[in-house]
């Protein structure tokens, strides 16, 4: 187990679905599916960048660490949907603008939406080293083309989300999983090299594997994983509080809800109306807004379509103060 020391989000401003520039020129079947997706407003910071939206998150998340930035050891940046420019570092970015400099800083990333989990498992790794004390783990959400819907999936909101991991604390990550599978890699993409900014389009090659072949291999993964995570810990799923997910849809949710048996925290569905998807921020931040009473054990869930899915094990409050590593 390693400990959640303080967490920080900076969320954009609820801007209602309607009022996005991009309605007007939705064809006819991407209209249609909008308000199925129980998504009424989604986060929008339109003047601030992935790597700004990080900073905030992560100078509020070290406040709330009682943490310094020069206490930092370590600064990882889950990477974001596009990079600002190529070539150069989001992480030493991220790293200056913060000034954590005698951090080392580098980027972790690859599934998409699950793109967290690769980071707690590698600051589970770090924190093994005597030297290392505190991990920041950051992450701006921004889509990656100009048009906020993804079809037939979700609308993605603007955010930052940053945890700072350490050995010991109240909130406890005791286990995480992670599956991964390469024969959906490029079942969604964004061609760029061709053509300009204002025309790069989230594609999904092929709507029938995601909407059937995926969705049903992401509910054997996510029932499987989350029966892993449980018996491993030799837990039953009446030792559970709650369940958290991503924020993708209504429909997603429900699935969730068929395959755990269970409903979600209520966070999950209030965020995901206001804020809309915001990318691998969604589930902590469902946690940090969720009303969990001390000594609960609460299983997160992700999935990506790239595709990963991921179960991480939490222990929020108690009375175990000691130290830990996965």
């Amino acid at each position: 187990m390693i400990a959640l020391a303080g967490s920080g989000w900076c969320l954009g401003d609820p801007v209602p679905i309607g009022e996005l520039p991009e309605w007007a020129d939705l064809a006819d079947a991407e209209r249609a599916v909008w308000p199925a997706l129980g998504i009424g407003s989604v986060a929008v910071a339109e003047s601030a960048g992935a790597t700004d939206l990080a900073v905030v998150a992560a100078r509020r998340a070290l406040a709330s660490a009682s943490v310094s930035e020069a206490e930092v050891d370590v600064v990882i940046t889950v990477e974001a949907r596009a990079p600002e420019t190529l070539i150069s570092s989001d992480a030493t970015r991220l790293q200056a603008a913060l000034g954590a400099r005698r951090a080392m800083a580098f980027s972790v990333g690859g599934l998409g939406c699950t793109s967290l989990t690769p980071a707690l498992l590698t600051a589970a790794g770090l924190l093994r080293d005597p030297d290392v004390r505190t991990v920041l783990v950051a992450h701006g959400s921004k889509p990656a083309t100009s048009r906020r819907y993804r079809h037939p999936v979700t609308i993605n909101g603007d955010s930052g989300g940053a945890l700072v991991l350490t050995r010991s604390g109240d909130t406890r990550i005791r286990d995480v999983l992670l599956e991964t599978n390469g024969d959906y890699a490029d079942l969604f993409r964004v061609p760029y090299r061709d053509r300009p900014f204002r025309e790069w389009r989230e594609e999904c090659a092929d709507p029938a594997t995601y909407s059937f072949r995926l969705a049903v291999e992401t509910r054997n993964r996510l029932r499987d994983l989350t029966a892993r995570i449980l018996d491993r810990n030799a837990l039953s799923p009446a030792d559970v509080t709650c369940y958290v997910a991503q924020n993708l849809s209504a429909p997603s949710h429900r699935n969730y809800v068929d395959i755990l048996g269970h409903p979600l925290a209520p966070s999950c569905g209030d965020n995901l109306a206001r804020y809309g998807h915001l990318g691998p921020n969604d589930t902590f931040h469902n946690l940090h807004t969720a009303d969990v009473p001390p000594g609960s054990r609460v299983v997160l869930l992700d999935t990506s379509p790239t595709a990963a899915w991921s179960a991480v094990l939490v222990e929020v409050g108690g009375t175990d103060t000691g130290t830990h590593l996965l």
